[in-house]
């Protein structure tokens, strides 16, 4: 199939493929590309490029929502090599070609904004020095270096309380710059054990200032950047991504629970866009590890304590989500590795067609192997 889908006809998935209004935007499905990293900017510079436009693009659908992969919103916010940044002006004028490409198909995109705190390498920003975090607590395991190597993560540096203004400083000018390259809104990224997260949750904050100690404290350098964000783009179109009980990054919190129902008021009281929560059934990203269907589920836990659109993502099939938007567990449900390898998905979910199998080799770095060339559907037109 080729061009935007209309959506009009029936489908065995009618709850999926209903409308939804999401803060300024009318989506015509429910089915959000999740944001997914693979590691293909131009460098040196990080910079969003065609080959990047050309995959956004297959990918959009007509008033559908893309979430684009994490963007880091300065250079120590940087944790992986090649990916994209939204903190220079080459950097902008890149993702303007992306925006331009999804827009061309009649889709919305949100850039997701991310510092991945110590989730990093002091390679990657040897100027910089070492990483960051609200604490001084190595997570186990290895990172990538600046030339794709695996090395053991380093012990990061605790920002000091008078640096997290400036922080909050680089996500407001990472709002500004998205606006400018024209996208349709942003999404915080305050998931997956990156700094956000490692604010949130207890076992990487240690903190006796103002940011550590109480919920409240561990949740307000996320709030702070919500405010600033929203002051640039509206509440209307900005998003915020979690993963309460999510274990990957080595994260965990004494009360998961109490801990992300406190912050998902705290967001729907600011009135954002969506809060998107993930499955902790599928929190390991690109690990390849099997769905754990019996762990908690995050959309019953939390659905009562976010007023607005709840996204859920996290191993879903069709079948899953369709139930899951049919029940009001959710509003809409995203997807990650399906849409590597569907570039039409959400047209082959409404027909119920076969789907293409991602092929995890090639999930990062790398050219259009396993990037722009998995195949669309072909679909037969009445008449011909």
């Amino acid at each position: 199939m080729h061009g935007a889908a209309s959506f009009t006809g029936m489908s065995k998935y009618s709850h999926l493929f209903s409308p939804l209004r999401v803060g300024a935007l009318r989506l015509k499905h429910r089915v959000v590309m999740a944001p997914l990293t693979r590691m293909r900017s131009t460098q040196p510079g990080d910079v969003p490029n065609e080959l990047m436009a050309t995959y956004y693009g297959q990918r959009a659908s007509d008033c559908g929502l893309i979430i684009t992969e994490a963007t880091q919103i300065s250079l120590i916010g940087k944790g992986y090599p090649a990916a994209p940044g939204i903190h220079s002006q080459d950097q902008v004028k890149g993702w303007k070609k992306v925006v331009e490409a999804v827009h061309a198909k009649g889709g919305f995109i949100f850039l997701q904004l991310w510092h991945v705190g110590r989730i990093s390498h002091s390679s990657l920003h040897p100027k910089d020095g070492l990483p960051v975090a609200p604490s001084a607590i190595a997570p186990a395991g290895t990172t990538f270096s600046a030339d794709f190597q695996r090395v053991p993560f380093e012990t990061p540096r605790a920002l000091e309380t008078a640096e997290l203004p400036g922080v909050v400083a680089q996500y407001r000018r990472a709002a500004e710059n998205a606006k400018a390259a024209g996208f349709d809104g942003v999404e915080i990224h305050s998931a997956n054990g990156y700094l956000l997260d490692q604010f949130l949750q207890d076992s990487t904050n240690k903190r006796s200032d103002g940011y550590g100690g109480s919920i409240e404290n561990c949740a307000r350098l996320l709030m702070e950047v919500a405010d600033a964000v929203i002051a640039v783009w509206g509440k209307d179109r900005v998003g915020v991504r979690l993963a309460p009980y999510g274990k990957f990054n080595d994260m965990g919190d004494s009360d998961p629970e109490k801990l992300f129902a406190y912050v998902l008021k705290s967001l729907g009281e600011k009135g954002v866009a969506y809060a998107h929560v993930i499955e902790p059934r599928a929190t390991n990203p690109g690990s390849g590890g099997p769905i754990v269907y019996e762990a908690p589920r995050t959309a019953e836990i939390f659905r009562s304590a976010f007023p607005g659109v709840l996204i859920s993502v996290g191993g879903y099939t069709a079948e899953d989500a369709e139930a899951t938007v049919a029940q009001g567990l959710a509003d809409a449900v995203a997807f990650g590795r399906l849409f590597i390898a569907n570039p039409d998905l959400p047209e082959r979910l409404r027909l119920d067609a076969d789907l293409n199998k991602p092929d995890r080799s090639t999930f990062y770095g790398g050219d259009e192997k396993g990037y722009t060339d998995y195949p669309e559907l072909e679909v037969e037109t009445l008449g011909k």
